[in-house]
């Protein structure tokens, strides 16, 4: 008698299986779609977060110092890698770039007075001095 009951339980499964195959491929199709909207929400608030950045990359804070952008601080400063962080250095790297001595050494210390009294004018520097 259990013979019988296998082979009946057997048969149930078989007809079972193709539902059983259309709803793993339905939840697979979902899972897909799912997937495609957080991806599209991710970059979404990325985009929003970088517009965030550049409209607080305004204001005073922002303003070149003795002619010197931060963004071209940043390189400068990305240009001391090539010379093993020397800081002696970045005059010459600064002069590189069209900018004197004096207004480097002024851009400098202002600079790291910004920086390190505003965290988005440190971000922003993070920014471009990292490149992305």
């Amino acid at each position: 008698m259990g013979l019988f009951k296998q082979l009946k339980d057997a048969k149930k499964a078989v007809e079972a299986a193709p539902g059983l195959v259309d709803g793993a491929v339905k939840m697979g199709a979902q899972a897909q779609e799912m997937a495609a909207a957080q991806q599209a929400v991710a970059q979404q608030a990325a985009a929003q977060q970088a517009t965030a950045q550049q409209a607080a990359a305004t204001g005073p804070d922002f303003e070149p110092i003795a002619g010197v952008s931060l963004q071209l601080f940043a390189e400068v400063c990305k240009g001391l890698a090539a010379h093993g962080y020397d800081q002696s250095k970045a005059v010459d790297i600064a002069a590189a770039k069209g900018v004197a001595a004096g207004d480097w050494q002024q851009a400098l210390d202002g600079w790291n007075v910004r920086v390190k009294a505003n965290p988005a004018v440190a971000q922003q520097f993070n920014t471009f001095y990292t490149g992305s």
